[in-house]
């Protein structure tokens, strides 16, 4: 059996910080949505357990999160297992995008199949989150609240999809530095209207959205990556009714209200500059 899946990017169009918890990690507060920019993956049957890796410099090594994520499928089944796995990867690395995270998630659902395992979609979230935060969420796609540290996921039905042009600022940046950075600087969120901020986002209306979100991350990742501040403000600039960094960083994305001044935008910006749209589900 050959099993080809898609992989998709995702955006945090807004991301709070309630706090910090005991272990260390933070409780979240996001409107996270699926877009249309993916990675391929290719799963074949095989003896051992291998991985191939096309484009941008990505680890085909034990820190990959597909392999981790098949190892963890054979720890739970208590089933040794081999396949020989192929990412074709388009989405950058270290910008915010979740390539790693919806890697992994597209991984234990084709090997769950591929091995005929029939692990049920809540066991595979469950073992998703022990893999990665935003796991649980790319293991669907569409818009969805998003709470606790990415394990609480409530579906929204958006009423329109919007083209976007997402722009990398540099060589990108670790999610584990801008958080330690935080904790540092900032220590508290932006106590952001977020109930206002989903309807908002539901309905469509860009203008009111964007008077109550924000991403309490974005400012120490400008600190840290002046770019991204730069990035923004480019957007802004050529006609963007929503700009914001994505999750920790580094990639900006420009939301537009019709797909030529989209394409307009992306070619002002040249090479590194990606065009896509919105996923729901």
């Amino acid at each position: 059996m050959r099993i080809k899946s898609k992989a998709f990017a995702k955006i945090n169009w807004a991301l709070d910080i309630l706090g910090r918890r005991s272990d260390g990690y933070h409780e979240l507060d996001m409107l996270m949505q699926s877009i249309t920019l993916c990675d391929e993956l290719y799963f074949e049957n095989d003896r051992e357990l291998s991985l191939s890796v096309d484009g941008h410099l990505v680890p085909s090594d034990d820190q990959n999160l597909m392999l981790q994520a098949a190892k963890a499928l054979m720890d739970y089944s208590g089933k040794k297992k081999g396949a020989r796995m192929k990412l074709m990867k388009n989405i950058p690395s270290r910008a915010g995008l979740g390539g790693g995270s919806s890697d992994c998630a597209a991984t234990l659902i084709a090997l769950n199949k591929l091995w005929r395992l029939g692990l049920p979609m809540k066991t595979l979230i469950k073992i998703g989150a022990g893999l990665g935060a935003d796991v649980p969420f790319c293991l669907s796609v569409g818009l969805a609240r998003v709470g606790g540290i990415g394990e609480k996921i409530n579906y929204l039905e958006p009423s329109a999809s919007f083209p976007l042009v997402i722009v990398l600022s540099g060589s990108g940046l670790s999610t584990r530095e801008v958080f330690e950075a935080w904790d540092l600087e900032e220590k508290r969120g932006l106590d952001l209207d977020m109930d206002a901020a989903q309807q908002a986002l539901v309905q469509g209306d860009l203008k009111a959205f964007a008077a109550v979100a924000g991403n309490a991350l974005e400012k120490t990742a400008i600190r840290m990556m002046p770019a991204i501040w730069e990035q923004r403000e480019k957007l802004y600039t050529l006609g963007a009714a929503y700009a914001r960094m994505s999750g920790s960083g580094s990639a900006v994305f420009g939301v537009f209200e019709d797909i030529e001044r989209a394409k307009e935008a992306k070619g002002a910006l040249g090479a590194k500059a990606m065009l896509a749209w919105t996923h729901s589900a």
